[in-house]
């Protein structure tokens, strides 16, 4: 019995990991992705992998198919879990330094156990070897994604940066794209202290907010568009057991259009907006009453962001951290564990279990 418990984002944890640690000097460095459905990883076997002749040798053929299982599990919603029974059969031969198609699903779960199938096969599809195979549960995840909204999910900034623009020439007040920018996904009693001052009284501050608010419904009422992945990578997240929260500086309002427009009523465990919290970002408040709502330690979020606002409340309440460079360029948001330029970059085991891999 393989003990395969799951602390794989934890570097120190799995670097040395015969089947999928970077750092193991003879490891075979197997780097899976997820669909939705199945992992999936490539391997060539090289002739320290052999047996006898040029013919890969049977144990590192169970092992490929053993990891690309436990993986399967992982993704799935299992935090940890022990290898308790696999049933292999070869089928034909694999030779050295021609590639390994691995692939890898869940086709039953219980509370206490949950059954796998994986496959090798040649790129021509010539099937090398099928396995079945039974895990023991020994506990669910215990981990959550928390997403901001504007410029995580939807392309909302022009919407924002016009309605922002009206609501300041009203005032006299000249206000740029740069200005926007550096704002953008702060709370709008921040943005609007910001550019007007602190001497505003708080019921004109309420009063400049609902009315940009107003302007923003307006002009994004029919035009709203999610970024490519974000919608895809929701449901796989939501699909496979892990926690959701929305956390985002947006009035209730704006939440509830975008839900509408999107389609995305019911999906998120708990919504967490700036009328929840008192400080706006950077501060960690939201970031920590969501945790606290999901019921899940703090080191165990995941944050999806776009600015070096969410960014640093992020890592102040204790979370990782992904940017995704829609509003601001990379360089603006390296304090984060990862930066990419689209979540169609991602997957679920990126995501999750290897951010900072």
């Amino acid at each position: 019995m393989q003990d395969s418990e799951m602390f794989i984002d934890d570097p120190d944890v799995w670097k040395y990991c015969f089947a999928c640690g970077y750092d193991n000097p003879i490891g075979l460095k197997l780097l899976f992705s997820y669909d939705g459905e199945q992992v999936q990883a490539k391997f060539i076997p090289g002739r320290y992998h052999q047996g006898w002749g040029d013919i890969v040798h049977g144990g590192i053929l169970y092992t490929l198919l053993d990891e690309a299982t436990a993986y399967a599990v992982l993704c799935h919603g299992i935090g940890s879990c022990v290898t308790a029974k696999s049933q292999i059969r070869f089928v034909n031969p694999a030779r050295i330094d021609k590639p390994i198609l691995i692939t890898a699903r869940v086709t039953k779960t219980s509370s206490r156990l949950v059954e796998t199938t994986g496959t090798l096969s040649l790129e021509d599809n010539t099937i090398i070897a099928e396995c079945s195979s039974l895990f023991y549960v020994k506990g669910l995840t215990n981990k959550a994604v928390l997403w901001d909204m504007d410029g995580v999910i939807t392309d909302s900034a022009r919407f924002h940066f016009a309605s922002w623009q009206e609501i300041f020439d009203s005032r006299g007040v000249k206000f740029s794209q740069a200005d926007f920018t550096s704002l953008f996904g702060t709370r709008q009693d921040f943005i609007i202290r910001n550019v007007l001052g602190e001497k505003l009284s708080q019921h004109t501050i309420d009063e400049l907010s609902q009315r940009k608010d107003r302007i923003y419904r307006e002009k994004s009422r029919g035009n709203v568009r999610a970024f490519p992945g974000a919608i895809k990578l929701l449901h796989t997240v939501k699909d496979n057991n892990f926690k959701l929260a929305l956390v985002t500086s947006a009035p209730r309002e704006n939440i509830e259009l975008i839900f509408s427009e999107l389609n995305l009523e019911g999906v998120f465990n708990t919504v967490v907006s700036g009328s929840d919290v008192i400080e706006s970002k950077p501060s960690a408040q939201i970031y920590l009453l969501a945790a606290e709502r999901l019921g899940v330690k703090p080191e165990n979020c995941t944050v999806i962001e776009d600015s070096p606002f969410g960014i640093e409340g992020a890592k102040k309440a204790g979370m990782k951290c992904l940017a995704v460079a829609s509003t601001h360029t990379g360089q603006e948001l390296q304090e984060a564990d990862r930066v990419i330029t689209s979540l169609e970059e991602i997957d679920l085991i990126g995501l999750l279990f290897k951010l900072s891999g």
